[in-house]
């Protein structure tokens, strides 16, 4: 069946329908791009909720880096990034894939109905163009005929009339064949103009409307089918990302069971163990025996052995939950020294006279409450020192400990750069056409004194942490030795130095230069990671990747959602971290 049999008399009909379609064309790329929209919109949102509550980049030495529930944290904020990646792909995938096409083909689909119904007014123009022509011809026929009548109706009386001469009857006679001739050729013509217009008719309802009808009726099936395909386009869409959302909600469900409560608190107690015992019970000071409060200063709140508070061999006493108390100077100088103590037999003061248990009640609390302070002033209270003296004793030792590894790591790099200069002294030395030796002395110097003043922070840093009772076994700087030498630092001349003990060298980090140099030492492996989907490596710093390849990781991600590998012919480069799955070395 088809609208050229059906609907040949429905033109208008035919029209409605083909124009209601493109407009629910244009209604559904109207849907689709306000979907994006709201995709677009929910993207940013999400972006702007990862941005407001993701924490700054935070260094290996901040408290929180360790905690397992804050980098669970962390790591739910940059799957949340990528599954905000994941709704702008929707959103532009949409509009390339379901508007950008629909929008082209409406107006291709629009253009070629306007044809169709141009074609269709022309045929029926020309039908009533001929039809025009059959109703004035039938019109001029029956006047004529009519007029005919009349005349040979008067010829006939002009012929009966016996007062009628000849001429006046044969002129009758001759006015009626004339109209008669005139009639007969306009039944002619009306007969010709007749066969005419049914012949057009013929064509118009049989050939010409029922082969445009069925090409409109092709071109809306057409739209039809396009218009399913963005249907399926717009789930279609969505599963493409599908897997990809999958992944990130299953990283974001690992993040919570990545988190460890026993090790956190193991964490938060190394951080912030201070390493003092508890105190001791406060003796009892008999003012009414005439004791002296300041002979009993010392023993109030001592500890069972002794603290070196705050790097002072000072007792303190620890009040847990106690309010702040503003303290000024002039009642609490936290270690003032004593003032000396009087006889024990000496005169009592003459306050003692009126009221002696009153007095003493107010000379303890004159005593004891400018003692008592919060935790928070203890920590605010003292300044901040290079010996970490600040600190409570455990924490000084580790505050040491991490110095005297940063200062041992730059001292090594320092010695890598002077054996490497001392090499391409050499270098240039025998081979002058390659660059002048001499240019290279204020970087020897430098380097020397760099080395020195390192070797003094690093022997001072570990008096210091012997004096806190730590360990001093420090990695220091590896011994490396070319051939027969060992390497001392160089004079800008190029010389070994006399003075001083000669130094052990590591191994040498510098430039490739010519055959001469070794390559740079690389940074050890922190776990493995595996791909799971395929990565092109398109940008500069990436490196591409296959689904299902394994890979080094060399430096974590740090929060924008890379995380920089190797492949084990040495290549490195960054990846996305939502593209491969991690198992760090413990």
């Amino acid at each position: 069946m088809d609208w050229g049999t059906e609907l040949w008399d429905r033109c208008d009909v035919i029209e409605k329908h083909t124009h209601s379609g493109i407009d629910l064309v244009e209604k559904y790329v109207k849907f689709v791009k306000e979907r994006t929209e709201i995709e677009q919109n929910y993207a940013k949102q999400l972006r702007n909720l990862s941005k407001k509550f993701n924490i700054k980049r935070m260094g290996k030495d901040e408290p929180d880096s360790r905690l397992t529930s804050y980098q669970s944290f962390i790591e739910i904020l940059n799957e949340l990034n990528d599954y905000a990646g994941q709704r702008e792909l929707v959103a532009e995938n949409m509009l390339m894939n379901i508007c950008a096409d629909l929008t082209k083909y409406l107006q291709e689909l629009k253009q070629e109905r306007k044809s169709y119904l141009m074609e269709a007014k022309k045929a029926q123009q020309a039908l009533e163009s001929t039809n025009k022509q059959l109703e004035s011809s039938k019109k001029r026929f029956e006047r004529e005929w009519r007029e005919a009548e009349r005349a040979a109706q008067s010829a006939d009386k002009t012929d009966q009339d016996i007062n009628a001469t000849k001429a006046d009857v044969e002129k009758a006679k001759q006015q009626a064949h004339m109209r008669a001739h005139v009639a007969e050729e306009c039944k002619n013509d009306y007969a010709a103009q007749l066969q005419k217009f049914n012949k057009e008719q013929k064509q118009f309802y049989f050939t010409d409307m029922p082969l445009i009808f069925n090409k409109m009726q092709e071109l809306d099936e057409r739209r039809m089918r396009k218009l399913a395909q963005g249907y399926i386009l717009f789930s279609d869409t969505e599963k493409q990302v599908m897997p990809i959302i999958g992944k990130c909600l299953e990283g974001i469900t690992k993040a919570g069971t990545n988190v460890n409560e026993k090790n956190d608190t193991l964490v938060v107690i190394e951080q912030n163990k201070s390493g003092f015992e508890r105190p001791g019970d406060v003796e009892f000071e008999d003012y009414s025996q005439g004791i002296n409060r300041a002979s009993s200063d010392s023993s109030l709140g001592s500890p069972k052995g002794p603290i070196d508070l705050l790097g002072k061999n000072k007792s303190k006493n620890f009040w847990l939950f106690s309010k702040k108390t503003k303290l000024s100077p002039s009642t609490l100088p936290p270690f003032s020294t004593p003032p000396a103590p009087s006889p024990v037999n000496g005169p009592s003061s003459p306050k003692f006279g009126r009221d002696p248990l009153s007095y003493c009640l107010k000379e303890i609390n004159k005593t004891v409450k400018p003692r008592i302070s919060s935790f928070r002033t203890l920590r605010r209270s003292p300044p901040v020192t290079e010996d970490f003296t600040h600190l409570p004793p455990e924490q000084r030792r580790k505050r040491l400990q991490e110095k005297l590894e940063e200062t041992g790591r730059k001292l090594q790099k320092e010695i890598d750069q002077s054996e490497a200069l001392g090499k391409m002294k050499d270098v240039y030395e025998k081979n002058p056409d390659l660059g002048d030796a001499a240019s290279l002395a204020p970087q020897i110097n430098q380097t020397n004194l760099n080395i020195e003043r390192l070797k003094g922070e690093q022997n001072k840093y570990e008096t210091w942490l012997a004096e806190a009772g730590g360990r001093g076994d420090t990695p220091r700087y590896k011994p490396h030795f070319n051939n027969n030498d060992t390497h001392e630092p160089l004079s800008p001349d190029g010389a070994h130095s006399d003075g001083g003990t000669p130094d052990t060298s590591s191994h040498a980090i510098y430039a490739e230069f010519d055959d001469d140099f070794e390559d740079e030492e690389l940074a050890a492996p922190i776990g493995n990671c595996t791909a799971m989907y395929n990565f092109p490596g398109a940008s500069e710093g990436t490196i591409a990747m296959k689904e299902g390849e394994v890979l080094a990781v060399v430096e974590e991600d740090k929060g924008d959602g890379w995380t920089r590998v190797r492949r084990s012919n040495g290549d490195e480069g960054y990846i996305p971290t939502s593209y491969v799955s991690i198992s760090l070395h413990k």
